[in-house]
């Protein structure tokens, strides 16, 4: 091996043991999260979507005491004992009787049924309520998850502007000592850099809060600056008729399925209340041992009794008519409900297709057209063909249409949250 191969070999080793000593700095490096893991992650670790949960396992508990039958209830009672002697013979225990007896309450009328489908549709309700909590939540979730992708793409379009205006920096003061730039004029250049500067210091702190309040959503305490995500910034042209997304609203929101459960659960408890007017019965019956009976073949006998009452006063009517008139208050929440779905539905859709309205034009017009007129007058006025205020401004106006058409991204974005909120299901991804 030549003295030259030889070099190279050892060169070669050298830098593949500092390889594996010193592993690439991007090897910690968390992953960054899309939509759905971060949704995955709120879902199992948010502790008040957890705390519901639980609420809902409660009130599920309640159909099993709903369900419950009247315990029996065991008597025993004594008589005849002597309390002095008899003709001087003191014999306590001779002419005591023991009665043992058991009564139970027959419930007629389905009472234990109709309580546990009370129950049973209290669950619903409580399932339905929890379904409608995490759809508030999950709203809230997109939105902070929207904040941070538009964060993350203004700051990388201040980045990238930032870089362009250095380069025309760099470009200026080369004509300055070339003489073909007065001083004054790379002044007012370097002066507006400031202005870049202060853009990717708002852009960098908005990140950073962006991400603490999607962390404090998921309940994670990772540092911010190894917590990330990703997904598309853009938004989609097609957009379904408004009668599709009412519809979706109908079948979907589960405000919308509780209220109708309520009516439903108030019918059944109307129900209840006229069962729980009728009567039940006392059965009872009962074993006697009398010792003292002077017939020797009923010193055991045994006994039954009905108890039946008398519902003449109270027949539970305040009941009766407490839950037939909830079941037309429940009725009327439901209208209300509804009326607020095609509300919620109407504003959110009437919100997409504004943003889509402007953000068409921007895509197919504006973007290209600022980028060419900056791109023209910079060139213009390089070779002295435009002057400094015109130049100026042409970096202005394509920083404005750049962090105007973000702005409207963002915004595009977030009413299509607000418009799966309002439909009850993910409608636009």
């Amino acid at each position: 091996m030549s003295h030259g191969n030889s070099a190279k070999f050892l060169l070669f080793c050298l830098a593949a043991c500092v390889g594996l000593m010193c592993p690439p700095r991007h090897a910690k490096a968390q992953a960054a999260y899309t939509w759905d893991q971060v949704k995955d992650k709120f879902e199992a670790a948010n502790p008040t979507l957890k705390a519901d949960t639980i609420n809902v396992q409660e009130v599920k508990a309640q159909e099993i005491t709903a369900y419950l039958r009247p315990n029996p209830q065991f008597t025993l009672s004594t008589d005849g004992t002597q309390i002095a002697p008899y003709q001087g013979v003191w014999k306590p225990t001779t002419g005591t009787q023991v009665s043992p007896g058991l009564s139970y309450l027959h419930e007629r009328q389905r009472k234990r049924e109709l309580r546990l489908e009370s129950a049973q549709e209290g669950t619903q309700i409580a399932t339905s309520q929890h379904q409608d909590l995490e759809r508030g939540l999950l709203f809230n979730l997109r939105a902070a998850f929207v904040q941070t992708l538009q964060a993350k793409a203004v700051l990388a379009l201040t980045h990238q502007q930032l870089d362009y205006y250095d380069h025309i920096i760099d470009i200026s003061r080369a004509r300055f000592k070339s003489g073909d730039l007065a001083e004054i004029d790379l002044d007012r250049i370097e002066l507006l850099r400031v202005q870049y500067e202060s853009d990717l210091q708002t852009a960098e702190v908005n990140l950073r809060t962006a991400k603490i309040q999607l962390l404090q959503l998921l309940n994670e305490r990772t540092p911010v600056d190894q917590f990330d995500i990703q997904g598309s910034f853009d938004f989609s042209d097609q957009l379904q008729p408004l009668d599709t997304f009412r519809q979706i609203a109908l079948d979907n929101r589960p405000d919308l399925k509780a209220a109708l459960e309520s009516v439903q659960q108030s019918n059944t408890n109307h129900k209840l209340a006229i069962a729980n007017g009728s009567t039940d019965p006392t059965l009872a019956g009962w074993y006697t041992y009398n010792p003292s009976f002077n017939n020797p073949y009923a010193h055991q006998t045994i006994g039954a009794s009905v108890s039946i009452p008398l519902r003449i006063f109270d027949r539970n009517q305040g009941e009766k008519e407490r839950t037939q008139l909830d079941i037309g208050r429940n009725q009327q929440l439901v209208d209300a409900t509804r009326a607020l779905v095609f509300s919620d539905v109407d504003s959110a859709y009437a919100q997409v297709n504004s943003n889509l309205i402007l953000l068409r034009p921007y895509k197919a017009k504006y973007l290209a057209q600022a980028l060419r007129v900056r791109e023209t007058v910079t060139y213009a006025w390089q070779h002295g063909g435009a002057s400094l205020m015109d130049f100026l401004n042409a970096q202005s106006d394509y920083r404005t249409v750049q962090l105007a058409y973000a702005q409207l991204i963002g915004s595009y974005l977030t009413s299509a949250a607000q418009l799966n909120l309002a439909v009850g299901t993910e409608v636009i991804p």
